[in-house]
C-alpha cells in the first residue's frame, strides 16, 4: 500500500511507515496513491462480516503484510456483533457499540493495536491521542498492557460524561489520561503540537491513534459492507448512510467502503451546533466558529481533521462534494430527536437521534436510510436519563467503573506543560 502526504505529496510511505508515524511533515495527513476496487461486491456482501472483512482488507494490505497476516489481525480484532436495528420502514440504525467499550471506536483502535504489535517489534511506542468521548476509552482498552506502548490521552475537563471519562481514566499501568481545562479542540491542538515538536516526536517514538492513523480509518471501511449486506437482505436498496460526524473519520471511511464499489447512494454529515461543514457544504466558505458544548460531546469539534481526505476522495474519484449532504441540529432539535425515537420503541442516545433525525430531513422517493449508532445510550445515561426521564440501566462494562477513582493529572490548554508532564510520566 502507497500513501503520500496531502499537505507534501512528495513524501511517500507505506503502510507500516504510514501507522507508525501517524502524521507526516507539517502535519499532514497521509492519503493512499490509489483506492483498491473490489471485483463482485454482490459476493462479498454474501459472506460473514469477519470474512468479508478479511477480503475487504485484504484489497488494501495483503500486497504489503501477506493475506495470512491481514486474516490474523482481523479474526484478533473484530470479535463483536454489528447488528442492524430497524427503527421504522425507511430508517435502521447500524449499532457499533457492542465491542468492549460500547462504541464504534472499538473497530479502529483495536486494528490499530493488532497492527502496531505485529509493524513495531520491540520498539518501544509513545501513543498521543485526544478525545472528546469514545476514542479515549477504545484506545484505552486496546493498548492496555502492550509491554511496548505507553499511552496518552487528553480529553477535555467536565467536557465529556463522566462514565465515558472513568472507561479510560481508571486503568492505570501503560494508560496515562490528562483533564486539559479547555475544549476538544484545544487538546486537539496540543496534540499536534507535541507532533511538530522534534524533542517529543522523537525522545517519544510518538505516534497518534486519532482517526488521522490510516490503520483505524481502514478498519471503519468494513461495518460499512456489513450494513448494506444486512440492508439488502432486507430488501432495501437506494441507500443513504447518514453519519454522526465530529473530526468526520467516521465519513472518510464511509466514502473508502463506496470507492471500492459498495453500492451506497450518497452520506448525510449529521453534526450538532458546531457545524463547520454544514455551512461550508452550503456556501462554501470554511469559517469554524468556537466550540460548544453540547449534549452530542463526542461531535464537539469545529475543526475536523479529517476533512482534507473527504475532499481528496471526491476528487480521485471525480465525485462532487453534493454527495455529501451536510445537516446539524440545534439542543432542542437533538432533544426532540432522541424523544421521537424513544416513543417509537428504540433506545438510543444524541449522536445516533441526531443522525436518524437528519435522514427524515433528507430522505426522498424509494431512498432507505441507514444512521450510525456510534455508542451505547448508557455511556450518555445523564443526558438520556433527563431528556426521557427513565433511568436506563448500566450494562456491566460501565457498571464495572463506576466507584474507580479517576486517575488523571489536569493541566491547562499549555504544550509546554504538557511536554514537561509527558517526559515526567513517558521516559
Amino acid at each position: 500500500m502507497e500513501l503520500y502526504n496531502l499537505k507534501h505529496p512528495s513524501q511517500e510511505v507505506n503502510f507500516s511507515q504510514a501507522v507508525q508515524l501517524g502524521l507526516g511533515k507539517d502535519r499532514g495527513l497521509f492519503f493512499p496513491k490509489t483506492i483498491p476496487v473490489l471485483a463482485d461486491v454482490d459476493a462479498l456482501l454474501a459472506l460473514p462480516f469477519a470474512e468479508r472483512s478479511k477480503k475487504v482488507l485484504g484489497a488494501w494490505l495483503s500486497d504489503e503484510l501477506g493475506q495470512e497476516s491481514v486474516d490474523k489481525l482481523v479474526d484478533s480484532a473484530f470479535t463483536f456483533d454489528v447488528p442492524l436495528a430497524n427503527v421504522d420502514d425507511k430508517r435502521a440504525c447500524l449499532e457499533l457499540f457492542h465491542g468492549p467499550t460500547l462504541a464504534f471506536k472499538d473497530f479502529g483502535a483495536r486494528f490499530m493495536a493488532q497492527c502496531v504489535n505485529l509493524l513495531a517489534g520491540d520498539k518501544k511506542l509513545t501513543i498521543l491521542t485526544a478525545t472528546s468521548g469514545d476514542t479515549g476509552a477504545a484506545v484505552a482498552d486496546a493498548f492496555y498492557g502492550l509491554d511496548n506502548v505507553n499511552v496518552m490521552v487528553l480529553y477535555p475537563k467536565g467536557k465529556i460524561s463522566e462514565l465515558q471519562e472513568k472507561m479510560f481514566t481508571t486503568l492505570g499501568k501503560n494508560i496515562h489520561t490528562v483533564a486539559v481545562t479547555s475544549d476538544f479542540d484545544a487538546c486537539q491542538h496540543l496534540v499536534k503540537q507535541a507532533f511538530d515538536d522534534t524533542d517529543v516526536r522523537d525522545g517519544l517514538a510518538l505516534n497518534s491513534a486519532n482517526s488521522i492513523n490510516i490503520s483505524r480509518l481502514l478498519a471503519q471501511i468494513c461495518y460499512y459492507f456489513e450494513a448494506v449486506a444486512q440492508a439488502k437482505k432486507a430488501g432495501k436498496d437506494e441507500i443513504v448512510m447518514s453519519v454522526p460526524s465530529g473530526n468526520f473519520g467516521n465519513l472518510t471511511a464511509g466514502l473508502f467502503a463506496k470507492a471500492m464499489g459498495l453500492p451506497i447512494k450518497r452520506f448525510i454529515a449529521a453534526t450538532n451546533s458546531n457545524d463547520t461543514v454544514p455551512r461550508y457544504l452550503q456556501d462554501g466558505a470554511w469559517q469554524p466558529h468556537k466550540t460548544v458544548a453540547t449534549m452530542s460531546n463526542a461531535m464537539d469539534v469545529s475543526e475536523p481533521s479529517n476533512w482534507p481526505r473527504v475532499e481528496a476522495i471526491c476528487e480521485q474519484m471525480g465525485w462532487p462534494l453534493s454527495l455529501v449532504t451536510g445537516v446539524a441540529l440545534s439542543e432542542s432539535e437533538t432533544a426532540s430527536a432522541l424523544a421521537e425515537l424513544y416513543q417509537r420503541g428504540y433506545q438510543s442516545e444524541p449522536h445516533a437521534a441526531i443522525a436518524a433525525q437528519a435522514l427524515t430531513l433528507g430522505l426522498t422517493g424509494d431512498e432507505s436510510g441507514i444512521f450510525l449508532g456510534t455508542a451505547h445510550p448508557a455511556k450518555f445515561k445523564d443526558v438520556v436519563d433527563q431528556q426521557l426521564a427513565i433511568d436506563l440501566p448500566l450494562p456491566p462494562e460501565l457498571a464495572a467503573v463506576v466507584e474507580k477513582p479517576i486517575l488523571s493529572a489536569e493541566l491547562d490548554a499549555n504544550f509546554e506543560q504538557l511536554k514537561a508532564h509527558m517526559f515526567s510520566v513517558l521516559k
